[in-house]
């Protein structure tokens, strides 16, 4: 269990930042972009399950709980391993994201998908609370995705950071569906070159 008994230390005050393992970097350096998004991404995650929350109990309510939390704590594995540079941690073990975490995340996607019907259109960003608080972790998602690509370029990561947000960004997707699914909400659906409403004026 990590133990925290300083919030400030005042040692990024000039621009630099401290890794996991040791070393210094700029804070705006991409390696900080990577785990910095994947943070943004937990945040969103925090929200959701909070939303989550305040529906009536329901096996459907619980298990997301517990899915969501997995799902947080995974994501604090991933940005633990995207902020130590081996560089400066050859002697430490470091967390890392796992292939069962991918195995486990499609098993997942693969049983809420056989709730689901076949869309006749994509699907429009928002809907209810808990469903629009997913769609904007999904984007978030992409966005830590194209980070940590652009990380891995230049710095070893692993086998499955990757493959692992990638996999992510789909679930979030189901989730928004499955989750209007069973809170009765109405996914909003993506109409192609829509007219605009003659009847949009207030007064």
């Amino acid at each position: 269990m990590v133990r925290i008994s300083k919030v400030y230390t005042k040692g990024g005050d000039k621009g630099e930042t401290s890794l996991a393992g040791g070393g210094r970097i700029g804070k705006d350096h991409i390696r900080v972009e990577a785990y910095g998004t994947i943070d943004e991404l937990n945040s969103i995650l925090g929200l959701v399950r909070h939303f989550n929350l305040q529906e009536p109990k329901s096996s459907q309510r619980d298990k997301f709980e517990q899915i969501l939390g997995t799902l947080q704590n995974w994501l604090f594995d991933l940005g633990s391993q995207l902020a130590t540079d081996p560089e400066f941690s050859k002697k430490k073990k470091k967390l890392a994201v796992k292939e069962s975490y991918l195995t486990w995340l499609e098993a997942v996607i693969d049983a809420m998908n056989e709730e689901l019907q076949p869309l006749p259109s994509f699907v429009l960003p928002g809907g209810g609370i808990v469903a629009s608080h997913l769609h904007q972790a999904r984007t978030v998602c992409r966005r830590a995705e194209r980070r940590i690509i652009t990380l891995s370029k230049e710095h070893d990561l692993g086998e499955w950071p990757v493959p692992f947000v990638n996999r992510l960004s789909d679930a979030l997707f189901v989730f928004c569906r499955w989750t209007a699914l069973w809170m009765e909400e109405k996914e909003l659906l993506w109409v192609p070159e829509s007219e605009a409403p003659d009847d949009w004026q207030w007064k």
